[in-house]
């Protein structure tokens, strides 16, 4: 199949191959002709599948057919600045010759600059969310002649928070429009503004069962958690890592890895939800041009990158929504590669592996951590390929000469020359690991696709109400989860739901993720999972019953 056969005019089908496109992938194959009709539609697949030409081709082609130029008749919404970006360059691409202007709408920018440019005339408009509710709210975006609204990776934006604004936009443009989501899961909120905002959209789903790649290795390491940097770099030692995005769960953590990945002879950069604008720009533009290999990041850092030669993903923490661990892992394996995913297992967090099993629809299985052994004779590997690669220099021959007539042994010579080379490539004593002895529990579980057990209710083992505890008070008996007390009990009218309503507003945790609560005379008992424990802690002293603030602490 070639793009001519998808409906694409010539013109468009040839500055297509001129960009070194041959066939359309699958997502573009099915989605393209749809979206030449003018219906609304919902397309699912994973992410780096080509989306970005499927909307935006057939977008081109029916805006390029009208002489109408200079109004904004296209909206294209994306989650971050960097997609936006990338999107707004993608289409200029496509639309080489049209005369079709495109414009990236995004906070971090300067008002005046794209307000002047709106000013002017442009066709298209790839905005983030929160910078067009502004500028619509100020009069300086007309959105009264759009005539395509997309949503892309409308998943990532409304898990951060965009919905209202989504709403808002939506409502504002006119009724009579062509309005197409994608997305790479369909979680009920998306179905919801699906529900609300398109006209019996057609669904275009590709990918098959499993909702990451089949061309993506996954495996999974069961260690200790105060073992994961040194799994880690025996990881890093023996895998073929081109570029990774290296996953943990806090802002604070990717500060400290990367700083310990560096120290390990791993130079890595945290990617955090704190650096300016300007600071994200310079990290990613320092990882795509290779000049750092990790980027240690967390799920909110990370949304929105468009990255297409990251050769592995690497999960020091598995996120707790499930979800998450979908869209890490489609961060690698893109524009036709493979990729590797690699995730890090304490024995407390194999709940969160078969959850991330469920999201993924495909099992994930535990591999042995390469031994010091292993790790030591591919350093020796590698050592002796640089030696056999390298050219002789004279100078270097007559210091061995020198060396030798000064009595020293030619081997003593040899070896010590391969320490410094050793050490001159960063390469550090290997941490011992201590062994993992209790055996992974793998409950059986439903089929890859069907609903996690109990979906739509809460889970058995995490009722909210009274009842004492099984096993000793201060600690939990939840696999994954971690007991917290907090003073305060039914004396200061602590109720269980009391406690779900507080810790869901002021930690942002999800009532149903918490486990079994108990309320006492004057304190309160509550497990949390392990991944949100330091955010519960954190509102120690912010959390109030009535007048009172309560203390949090570990049980």
């Amino acid at each position: 199949m070639t793009f001519s056969d998808l409906g694409l005019s010539p013109d468009l089908a040839a500055t297509v191959a001129a960009l070194g496109y041959e066939a359309p992938s699958p997502i573009q194959a099915a989605l393209v002709p749809v979206l030449l009709t003018g219906v609304d539609a919902v397309g699912q697949a994973r992410t780096g599948t080509g989306k970005t030409a499927a909307f935006a081709l057939p977008t081109i082609q029916r805006l390029a057919a009208s002489d109408t130029r200079g109004v904004v008749r296209a909206l294209v919404l994306v989650p971050t600045r960097e997609l936006a970006v990338q999107v707004a360059s993608a289409m200029h691409g496509y639309a080489a010759g049209t005369g079709l202007r495109m414009l990236p709408v995004t906070g971090g920018a300067a008002y005046h600059s794209q307000t002047s440019r709106l000013r002017a005339g442009v066709d298209v408009v790839v905005a983030t969310p929160g910078r067009l509710v502004d500028l619509v709210s100020q009069g300086a975006a007309d959105l009264s002649a759009v005539e395509t609204v997309i949503l892309d990776e409308a998943d990532e934006m409304f898990s951060m928070g965009f919905a209202d604004d989504l709403a808002a936009i939506l409502d504002a443009v006119p009724d009579e429009r062509q309005t197409v989501l994608l997305s790479a899961t369909m979680p009920p909120g998306i179905r919801r503004l699906a529900d609300a905002h398109l006209r019996d959209p057609q669904t275009v789903a590709v990918g098959g069962g499993e909702r990451t790649g089949t061309d993506i290795e996954q495996r999974a390491y069961l260690v200790h958690g105060r073992d994961k940097l040194a799994a880690l770099v025996r990881l890093l030692e023996t895998e073929d890592v081109a570029s990774a995005l290296v996953f943990v769960r806090t802002r604070a953590a990717t500060a400290a890895l990367a700083a310990d990945l560096s120290r390990a002879g791993f130079p890595a950069e945290a990617l955090s939800g704190e650096l300016s604008q300007a600071a994200r720009t310079d990290v990613l533009s320092r990882f795509r041009r290779g000049d750092v290999r990790l980027l240690v990041a967390t799920d909110v850092a990370a949304r929105g990158l468009d990255i297409d030669h990251v050769s592995h993903v690497l999960n020091v923490d598995l996120p707790v929504e499930a979800e998450a661990y979908v869209h890490r892992v489609g961060r690698t394996g893109r524009a036709g590669r493979s990729g590797v995913a690699l995730s890090l297992v304490a024995p407390g967090e194999r709940n969160l592996l078969r959850r991330a099993e469920e999201a993924a629809r495909r099992e994930i299985p535990l591999a042995p951590l390469p031994t010091v052994e292993a790790v030591e004779a591919v350093r020796a590997a590698r050592l002796r390929a640089a030696v056999e690669e390298a050219a002789p220099a004279g100078v270097d021959h007559a210091l061995v000469t020198a060396l030798v007539a000064e009595g020293l042994d030619p081997m003593d010579v040899a070896v010590r020359a391969l320490a410094l080379a050793r050490a001159a490539r960063g390469e550090t004593e290997l941490a011992p690991i201590a062994e993992v002895k209790e055996r992974p529990q793998r409950p059986q579980r439903a089929p890859f696709g069907a609903p996690p057990h109990g979906a739509g209710r809460p889970p058995a083992h995490a009722p909210h109400g009274g009842g004492a505890f099984r096993g000793p008070v201060g600690r939990s008996h939840e696999s994954g989860m971690v007991r917290v007390v907090l003073d305060a009990g039914r004396t200061s009218g602590v109720r269980p739901n009391v406690v779900v309503g507080a810790l869901a507003s002021s930690a942002d945790v999800p009532g149903r993720a918490l486990g079994k609560i108990v309320v006492q005379e004057r304190r309160t008992f509550v497990d949390v999972p392990e991944g949100y424990v330091e955010r519960v802690l954190a509102q120690s002293g912010a959390v109030r019953f009535g007048p009172r603030a309560v203390r949090i602490e570990r049980a």
